[in-house]
This record gives C-alpha cells, structure tokens and sequence, in this order.
C-alpha cells in the first residue's frame, strides 16, 4: 500500500488507520474527509527530533496551516508544544480558538493590511515575517502608536528554482513574495529595518516552493541566506541569531513517486550549514522550518460514493462521484497526482480504466485520469489517498455544494472534528 496507514480487512474493505472506511461512509456519509491524527504527530515527533540534532536544540519545525486548517488540529498542536505557520488573521485566530499560544506563530503574507497588522500584536503573535519594504513602514507605525515592538523576520527571495511546477515556485526572483537578495532590495530593508525604533530584527525568511523531494534546494538556500547574513554583519554588525528556510519536502502520492526520509535530509541540510558556519565565522542560527504537506498529506484520505459509469465505446469510461473540485480542486488547477481504490473491494485487483469526475457543471471538474480501479458500481465506496493537505483548506461552496464532514482516527476511534455543513449553514449570511 501507499503508506502504512492504509490496508485491507477481512471483508475486503479499504481501511485508513486501522478503521473500516466503508463503515465510516455509512456513518458520516459522503464525502467525507479523514485524518490520521496518530499519523500527524508522529511526523511532528519525527521533524522536531531531527531539526534539535541537526541544528540547534531549540530549532523548531512550525507547521503550515494553509495545508490544512481547523480548531481540532491547532488542540493537537499545541499539545506538541509546536510553533505554527500562518498565512491570515482567519489562520492564527482558529489557532487561537483551541487554546493554541500564538506567541509560537509565525505571520506570512505578501499584502498583510494595517488591521492584520494590529490583530497579530494584539494577538501576541510571535514573528511577523516582513514581506516589503511598505508593510515594514506600515508595521513601524501600527506597532509605534500601540506602544509595542514587533518581533520580525524578513522575507528574501534568494533567487532559486527548486524545479517544481511553476505555481508552487515561490525562490526565484521574481516571485511575488518577499525581497530579493540578487537585486540588492534585500540589503537596503534590513538597513532601513535595523533603524527602526518599534521593530526587533530576529533574522530572515525564504521558502523556495512545494513539493521538492531532493535536498540539494534546501541546501542551496542555506547557502544565499547564510551568505547574505555574513554580508550584513560585515556591512551593518548585525548578525541573524535566526533563519527559516521555510517548507516545501515532498510526499508520495502516487507509487512512481521516490521515497523520500525527511530525517535524512534534514541530517543533510544540517551537515552543509556546520560546514558553512565555519567558513563565514558565524554563530550557529536557531533554525526553522515550515512542513505543511509534509507534516499532513499522508494523513489524509477521502471518501466518495459512486453514481455512475459511463463507458463510451472506443473512447474512455467515466466513474462518476458525489463530491469532486469542490472538495478537491487540485487536480483542476495542478493536474496533481492522486491515488485513487475502490474501498469497498479493495482486495480486488484493478481491471478497469477510467477517468473519475465530479459531480461539479464543468467539463475540468476530474480527480484523476486514466486511473485503474476494480472496476465499480453505483453505490461503492471510492478512497482518494494522500488528501490531507490543500483538499479541506481549498474547498468551496462552488454549485452551492456543502462542504464534507472531517473525521479524526486515532487509536481505531473515530470522532467528528468538523460537522458537515448544511442547507442552513449555506445561507447563513445572506441577505
């Protein structure tokens, strides 16, 4: 199987950490989204203990909310003493719904406004990661009329393309995000930072894009930051007593995807930044990380019931289901990579060939193509693996659908984490 978290049981039925998911739909219902809380906190276990041997013992992984977000998780993580990444006050305010001490958050955004700004100092927010030379200003003032000083880091850009697709390649130069370092932009805001009354410079940001499976990337990040944090200290005696090198490793969706250890990269990483420590004379950095994907996708899985399927002769054949681009637009904007079972027969081996659609008025509303199932009928419970990061934090109301329910498994229980919404819920706000 994909991962160790999915198997079959003597019914023949898919099961996803230890429970029948054909049993799960018939409770919930379809669709329904599902994670592995075990899962998730031994890949926290797993980034914390091998961030502390690599760098320094209080360098933290901080997970990435925009993968996946809701008030049940943010309980789990707090549980874990985890420092968060978040990208909206919507983001640190679930956080701060389930008790979550955001003084362990770090503040994202390429257009954070003046009330995001005052939200977060109210909010005690641990970092805000400086994004521009006007929102620093901005930040300089808000924080100056609240009699606060803000705790900062900032973005850079060091000019890398980790090879990814080009929607999820935030390195290069000219990314929408952060401050380039190769224009000389980076240099002249921390000068401007470093005369502030109201801001504490901790350090700098960069994050390169998603889904990067080798750490050479990683490594060649450490390098442009790192360097760039010896030629401020020369040039301004300020030398970075922190550096996030921000997420983007990779998970296994699809069985031709290589196996990725994160331990060992992180090892890797860690290995090359002793190495250029010495080399630049600098202090060793508290370092960061940002997993998002990585700390969840595996521990997602989603369930659909099947309506129908067409076979056109001498064309294709469609399996048709409940949910689709609403519950998971990644396939629509990314042509993403998904492994796609019939849970119900999940001991049979595949015979059939089909593109599985949605249930969505658009022709580009598809999970997956050409994908091999046993072949199924109305009825039939069919699991998507490896949702767990960007299908329950992209959903929409699109065709005025109603968002699924999401179930937590830990230890062979299940319990309902989000409720699924309703007619009522849908048209809660209008007018």
């Amino acid at each position: 199987m994909l991962s160790d978290n999915i198997n079959i049981n003597e019914k023949g039925h898919l099961t996803f950490a230890g429970v029948d998911t054909v049993d799960l739909a018939k409770k919930y219902g379809t669709p329904l989204y599902l994670i592995d809380e075990d899962k998730i906190v031994g890949r926290v276990r797993e980034y914390k203990s091998a961030m502390k041997s690599a760098f320094t013992p209080d360098s933290e992984p901080c997970f990435a909310g925009k993968a996946l977000c809701y008030t049940d998780l943010y309980r789990t993580l707090e549980k874990e003493n985890m420092w968060i990444d978040v990208v909206s006050p919507g983001e640190f305010y679930t956080a701060k719904n389930a008790g979550f001490d955001l003084s362990r958050a770090m503040f994202h955004g390429n257009n954070k406004t003046d009330d995001d700004l005052r939200m977060a100092l109210q909010m005690g927010v641990g970092r805000i990661v400086v994004d521009s030379l006007d929102e620093a200003i901005a930040l300089e003032g808000i924080a100056g009329e609240m009699g606060m000083k803000a705790s900062v880091l900032l973005r850079l850009t060091p000019g890398i393309d980790p090879h990814t697709l080009k929607a999820i390649n935030t390195g290069t130069v000219d990314s929408k995000f952060g401050v380039a370092i190769e224009t000389g932009d980076a240099e002249k805001l921390v000068e401007k930072v470093l005369g502030f009354k109201n801001i504490t410079l901790y350090g700098y940001h960069c994050h390169i894009g998603s889904q990067v499976f080798d750490c050479a990337p990683f490594i060649e990040a450490s390098d442009r930051m790192l360097g760039f944090s010896a030629d401020i200290k020369e040039k301004y005696g300020f030398e970075a007593p922190e550096i996030n090198l921000g997420g983007g490793m990779a998970v296994k969706y699809v069985e031709s995807d290589p196996e990725i250890s994160y331990s060992k990269n992180i090892a890797e990483i860690g290995e090359y930044i002793d190495t250029l420590l010495e080399k630049l004379s600098l202090k060793k950095p508290r370092i960061f990380m940002e997993p998002g994907r990585s700390t969840v996708a595996d521990s997602g899985m989603t369930l659909y019931t099947v309506g129908s399927v067409k076979c056109i002769k001498d064309y294709k054949n469609y399996v048709s289901v409940d949910g689709g681009m609403a519950d998971n637009p990644r396939y629509a904007l990314y042509e993403s990579p998904y492994t796609l079972i019939n849970a119900s027969y999940a001991d049979k081996a595949p015979d059939f060939k089909a593109t599985v659609g949605g249930r969505c008025c658009e022709s580009g509303d598809l999970i997956q193509e050409r994908v091999g199932l046993f072949r199924p009928e109305r009825g039939d419970i069919l699991a998507v693996c490896t949702t767990g990061a960007y299908n329950f934090s992209m959903s929409s109301n699109y065709n005025r659908l109603l968002r699924p329910a999401l179930v937590t498994l830990s230890a062979g229980k299940d319990r309902i984490s989000v409720k699924r919404q309703t007619f009522e819920d849908l048209v809660r706000n209008d007018l």
